[in-house]
C-alpha cells in the first residue's frame, strides 16, 4: 500500500520517536544495572599500620641570653716527619744494652741509617683591615602652634603671633660660644684631617671672654682631663636624670578623665573647673658610639702623633613670664624654677702597667706575619641630632560651669643613634705616617618660654586657682671613655724605626731587635699591620635642642552664664630639653711610640647663657595687653558681657590660623 508524501513523513518520524524512546528505558536499566554490579563486588581490606613514636629527647626550660665564648687559638708549634719516603730498617728492641752499641752502629755502618727530620712553624693568619665611615644625621621638627577658645566668653583674643625670629637669633649667639660652632660633614680624608687640625687650632685659642654678654662659661684643658664635672665644677658623684625627669612615654596608659558623682536622685552636681597644659615637650637626643675597630699591644708611628677628646655643653634660655594680679597669686612661691644640668666625665683606661711580663726566662718571637695597608685607614663616626619645635600658643579661656581641659602642648620628639664597631686586635701596628685621633662632643639647649598671661575686664573667680609658667629642664652630659694610658706614649726606638723602613719597601721587612721587645715575651709569632699613611680616628657627636613656647593666654568670664566659683589650673611651663652621649674609644693596649711630634689635649667647655629679656610682649602689661587683643564676636554680645568696650573686629579667628593642629578646630 502506498502513501502520499506527507503520510510517509510522518510515519518515518512516528517509527524514529519511538526508537529513541526505547533507547532511552534500556540506558536507565543498564546504569542501574551497572550500579548494582558494583555494589557486589569483592574489594580488599585496607591494612591498619600502627605509627611508632619515640621521643628520645626531653624538652628543657628555656633559658635566655645563652651565650658562647670560644677559647682562644693558641699557636702550637708542630714538628712533622721528614717528606722523603723511605722504607726503615728493623731495628732491634731499643734497650739499655742496644744503646751501648750505638757508636758501634754507627762505625760499622755509617751509610746504612738515615733518620731525618725537618721542623716547620705554621704561622697564624692575620685578618685584614678596612676603613670605616658611618655619617648620621637625624632632624626632626614640629609646629605645633594652637589657637583655642573654649568656655563660651563671646570673645577673640587676636594678638600679634610670636615668630621664630628672635629664637633662632638667640640659638645663634648661644652657639657662638662653642669653638667650633657650626662644623662641616668632612667627606673625605683630607678634609678629617683638615677639620681634627682645625679644631685643635680653635680650641689652643679659644677666649671665653669673646662670650655674649650673659654668658658664663667654665673651660678647663690639659693633657689629660679625668673625672666628673657639673657645671664647671669638679665633683665626687653626678647627679641622675631620673631623679628630676619621669617622662610620660608614648603607649603608657593614661587613666580617663571623670567627674565625681553620687548615685542619688536629684541632679548631678559637676564641679566647674578649666585645666590648661600648654608646655610639657620633652626634646631628647641620645647617642652612644663604641669604637673597638683596631688597635695594638704596641704601636710605631714614624710620624706624628695627634689627639684630642673635647666636650662642649651650652645650655641657653630665657624665661620671662607676664602674669597678671589675678593670676599671680596661683604662683607657688616654691616651685622650681628653670633647671639647667651641664654633666661631663672623663675616663681612661691605662693597659700599660698590665702588659706582659718577661719573666725569669722569657721566650720570644722568632717569625713574624704582616698585613700590609698601602695608604691611609680611616675610622670615623659623625653623628648629627637636631630638633626643632615651635608650641607658641595662643588661647582665651573662661568657664560654662563644666569640666574643660585643653592639652596645647605635651609633645615629644626623640632621636636615638647606638654604633658598636668592634674589629682586629695586633700585636704590632706600625704606621708609616701620622695619627689623628679626635673625639668631639658638642651639645646645645636652647629655650624661649616667655609667656603672658592676662585676664579680660571684670574676669573674677572665687575658686581655687594654680599656675605654672615655669619648671623647665636643661640636660646636657657627656662622657669619653680612653682606652689607653696618657702616661703610654715614647720615642720611637732605633729597632723600629729600621723595621718601619724595611716594610716601606715592601714584603715582611726585617723585624730584628723588635722580636725582643718585652711586650712581646711569650708570643708564638708576632701579628704585624703595617699601614703606609695615615690613620686617621674621629668620633663627633652634635646634638642640638631648640624649643619656642611662648604661650599667651586670656582669661575671660561666660558671656551668658558668668561663673565665679570655677578652679583654674594653668600650666605654660614643664619643658624637658636633654642630651645624652657617650664616646667609648680604643686607642692603645699598651705602648706607642711617636718618631715626631707627640700632642695631646682634653678640654671641657661648659656654659649656661640666659638672656636678659628683650622687648617681646611679655616685657609688657598683661592685662593691657589681653584687652587690647580681645574683640567681640558678634555685636549683639556686648549688650551681655557688661564691662566690655573693644569694638567689633574679626581679628584672629581660628578658621585663620593657617595651622595643622586639629586643636584649632575641635576647641575654638
Amino acid at each position: 500500500m502506498s502513501m502520499d508524501g506527507v503520510t510517509e513523513i510522518i510515519a518515518h518520524f512516528v517509527g524514529h520517536f519511538h526508537t529513541l524512546i526505547e533507547q532511552a528505558r534500556m540506558r536507565e536499566a543498564y546504569d542501574k544495572f551497572l550500579a548494582a554490579k558494583a555494589d557486589q563486588l569483592d574489594h580488599e581490606e585496607l591494612p591498619f599500620i600502627t605509627a611508632q613514636f619515640d621521643a628520645r629527647f626531653q624538652l628543657g626550660s628555656y633559658v635566655p641570653e645563652l651565650a658562647y665564648e670560644p677559647p682562644a687559638p693558641e699557636l702550637v708549634p708542630v714538628v712533622p716527619w721528614s717528606y722523603v719516603s723511605f722504607v726503615p730498617p728493623d731495628l732491634p728492641e731499643l734497650t739499655g744494652k742496644f744503646y751501648a752499641q750505638w757508636p758501634a752502629l754507627l762505625q760499622l755502618a755509617p751509610a746504612s741509617i738515615a733518620i731525618s727530620y725537618i721542623t716547620k712553624t705554621i704561622l697564624p693568619d692575620v685578618e685584614p683591615l678596612g676603613s670605616i665611615g658611618n655619617y648620621l644625621v637625624q632632624k626632626i621638627s614640629l609646629t605645633d602652634n594652637d589657637y583655642f577658645g573654649v568656655g563660651g566668653s563671646g570673645l577673640v583674643f587676636s594678638p600679634e603671633a610670636v615668630g621664630n625670629d628672635l629664637l633662632l637669633d638667640f640659638a645663634s649667639q648661644a652657639l657662638s660660644i662653642s669653638p667650633i660652632a657650626d662644623p662641616v660633614l668632612p667627606g673625605s680624608t683630607d678634609a678629617v684631617i683638615d677639620f681634627i687640625s682645625i679644631a685643635i687650632e680653635a680650641f689652643e685659642s679659644y677666649d671665653p671672654s669673646s662670650a655674649p654678654e650673659g654668658a658664663n662659661v667654665f673651660v678647663t684643658k690639659s693633657t689629660t682631663l679625668e673625672g666628673d664635672y657639673l657645671n664647671g665644677e669638679l665633683v665626687d658623684e653626678l647627679p641622675i636624670l631620673s631623679d628630676y625627669y619621669d617622662p610620660a612615654l608614648p603607649g603608657e596608659e593614661i587613666a580617663p578623665v571623670g567627674q565625681k558623682y553620687v548615685q542619688a536622685e536629684g541632679n548631678v552636681q559637676i564641679e566647674a573647673s578649666v585645666t590648661l597644659e600648654a608646655g610639657g615637650n620633652a626634646l631628647v637626643n641620645a647617642a652612644t658610639v663604641t669604637s673597638f675597630w683596631t688597635a695594638a699591644t704596641v704601636t710605631a708611628v714614624v710620624g706624628s702623633h695627634f689627639e684630642l677628646n673635647a666636650i662642649i655643653q651650652i645650655n641657653a634660655w630665657m624665661d620671662e613670664d607676664a602674669v597678671c594680679e589675678s593670676v599671680s597669686g596661683w604662683l607657688d612661691p616654691d616651685a622650681a624654677a628653670t633647671k639647667a644640668f651641664n654633666l661631663a666625665s672623663f675616663a681612661r683606661y691605662d693597659t700599660h702597667e698590665e702588659m706582659r711580663q718577661p719573666g725569669d726566662d722569657p721566650t720570644f718571637p722568632k717569625h713574624w706575619v704582616v698585613e700590609r695597608i698601602d695608604g691611609d685607614v680611616m675610622i670615623v663616626n659623625w653623628l648629627q641630632q637636631f630638633v626643632f619645635m615651635s608650641d607658641n600658643d595662643i588661647g582665651i579661656l573662661a568657664s560654662s560651669g563644666v569640666t574643660t581641659s585643653v592639652i596645647a602642648g605635651d609633645n615629644m620628639s626623640i632621636n636615638q643613634i647606638s654604633l658598636f664597631e668592634m674589629a682586629f686586635a695586633y700585636d704590632l701596628i706600625v704606621i708609616g705616617g701620622n695619627v689623628y685621633d679626635a673625639n668631639i662632643i658638642q651639645q646645645l639647649n636652647v629655650l624661649f618660654d616667655n609667656d603672658v598671661i592676662g585676664a579680660v575686664n571684670g574676669f573674677t573667680t572665687t575658686g581655687n586657682g594654680t599656675a605654672s609658667t615655669s619648671g623647665n629642664l636643661l640636660w646636657n652630659e657627656a662622657s669619653i671613655n680612653n682606652v689607653g694610658g696618657a702616661t703610654r706614649f715614647e720615642g720611637l726606638p732605633d729597632a723600629y724605626k729600621a723595621f718601619a723602613d724595611s716594610l716601606a719597601l715592601g714584603g715582611k721587612g726585617a723585624a730584628g731587635d723588635v722580636l725582643t721587645d718585652s711586650a712581646f715575651a711569650g708570643l708564638g709569632a708576632l701579628k704585624v699591620l703595617y699601614i703606609s699613611g695615615d690613620l686617621i680616628k674621629l668620633n663627633y657627636v652634635g646634638q642640638t635642642n631648640i624649643l619656642g613656647d611662648s604661650d599667651q593666654i586670656a582669661l575671660a568670664m561666660n558671656a551668658l552664664h558668668p561663673v565665679a566659683d570655677a578652679n583654674w589650673t594653668l600650666k605654660t611651663g614643664d619643658n624637658a630639653l636633654i642630651n645624652v652621649a657617650a664616646i667609648s674609644d680604643l686607642d692603645s693596649l699598651g705602648k706607642t711610640y711617636v718618631g715626631g711630634e707627640q700632642y695631646s689635649q682634653d678640654i671641657l667647655i661648659q656654659a649656661e647663657f640666659i638672656s636678659a629679656s628683650p622687648d617681646l610682649l611679655g616685657a609688657r602689661d598683661p592685662n593691657a595687653l589681653v584687652n587690647e587683643a580681645v574683640a567681640f564676636l558678634v555685636d549683639d554680645t556686648a549688650d551681655d558681657y557688661a564691662d566690655g568696650k573693644s569694638s567689633l573686629d574679626p581679628g584672629y579667628h581660628p578658621q585663620d590660623a593657617g595651622q595643622t593642629d586639629g586643636l584649632q578646630t575641635m576647641l575654638a
